[in-house]
């Protein structure tokens, strides 16, 4: 808490005596998790480094961050994580940075993990963002604008906000020990088999060769305006005119989903697909909800397609 409370101290200074116009938004994490995140930050090459690369954030907790003007990163949130008895450094089980400590300090994060990522002040004076699971996921996370930018761009929010952990392939899983099988963080295919048709290089290097597969297909259609894969663009873009202010939320609660969506050209595909009923592993004395007609439909046909994609006949 005392350390938040540097931070937050640090950050209303460097507000104040930083010269006027240079800062551009505030970015307000808020971890809305039953537990603690520590949330990295890594600006991206050229790009000055923010205040802070790495703090924690308790559940219920948040913290401002000011964010210069053209700043261009990403942020994520780290979980499970701890310090070493015997070397004293800090480490985590999902997002490290490999830094030893809190601090990212310049380090990206391992996946899997669910990315935050920006570019202020881009081109035509728009920023753009997006969440990004091409990296794969280890938490769900939401991006809101702060206001609707004059109704320029495609302002609105956009994130993964349901749980892909319970729901993740079994080869695609990150299980730790004391976890009792339960699953953390889900891969990427790309990550897991390591072959150029998941991770778009090589010969399937551009869009016209990188297309969907069965895996980034499982997340696109739990969270539709997320990157599911490198050439995943058009569905995965958003834009706001830039000095607009944004809430990045980790666990995002119901009521942080009564976001503001009046711009009809931002919001041609949904938040959640409402059509698809993903099934989790279901415990003792629960019972399975019922899959409507549409979801067996769409589930029988990934079925296919994952069937068609391991024989090599899906092109």
């Amino acid at each position: 808490m005392a350390k938040l409370q540097s931070l937050l101290l640090f950050s209303v200074f460097t507000l104040l005596s930083l010269p006027p116009g240079l800062i551009c938004s505030t970015f307000t994490i808020t971890n809305n998790c039953g537990y603690t995140v520590w949330p990295g930050v890594l600006s991206s090459a050229g790009t000055a480094p923010l205040d802070t690369t790495g703090f924690s954030l308790h559940s219920g907790e948040s913290l401002p961050l000011q964010v210069p003007n053209s700043w261009s990163g990403r942020l994520w949130a780290r979980t499970h994580c701890s310090n070493d008895t015997n070397t004293g450094l800090f480490s985590c089980a999902t997002g490290d940075c490999g830094s030893g400590k809190t601090d990212c300090s310049g380090d990206g994060a391992s996946p899997p993990a669910t990315l935050a990522e920006f570019t202020l002040d881009g081109a035509g004076g728009m920023d753009f963002f997006d969440v990004s699971l091409v990296d794969g996921y280890n938490l769900p996370m939401l991006i809101s604008p702060a206001d609707a930018g004059g109704g320029v761009g495609k302002c609105t929010a956009t994130g993964c906000v349901v749980d892909i952990n319970d729901r993740c392939p079994s080869d695609l899983r990150v299980v730790l020990s004391e976890s009792d099988g339960e699953s953390v963080a889900c891969r990427s295919a790309c990550e897991a088999f390591d072959k150029p048709e998941f991770c778009c290089s090589g010969d399937y290097g551009n869009p016209n060769t990188c297309k969907p597969s069965f895996y980034s297909l499982i997340f696109k259609n739990a969270c539709p305006r997320a990157y599911s894969y490198a050439y995943d663009d058009a569905t995965s873009t958003f834009t706001c005119a830039t000095g607009v202010n944004y809430l990045i939320t980790f666990c995002p609660s119901s009521s942080s989903l009564k976001v503001r969506t009046n711009n009809p050209i931002a919001t041609g595909v949904p938040l959640i697909n409402d059509t698809m009923v993903f099934l989790g592993a279901v415990t003792s004395g629960a019972v399975a909800p019922a899959r409507p007609l549409s979801a067996v439909a769409v589930i029988a046909g990934l079925d296919a397609i994952r069937w068609t994609w391991r024989q090599g006949l899906l092109f």
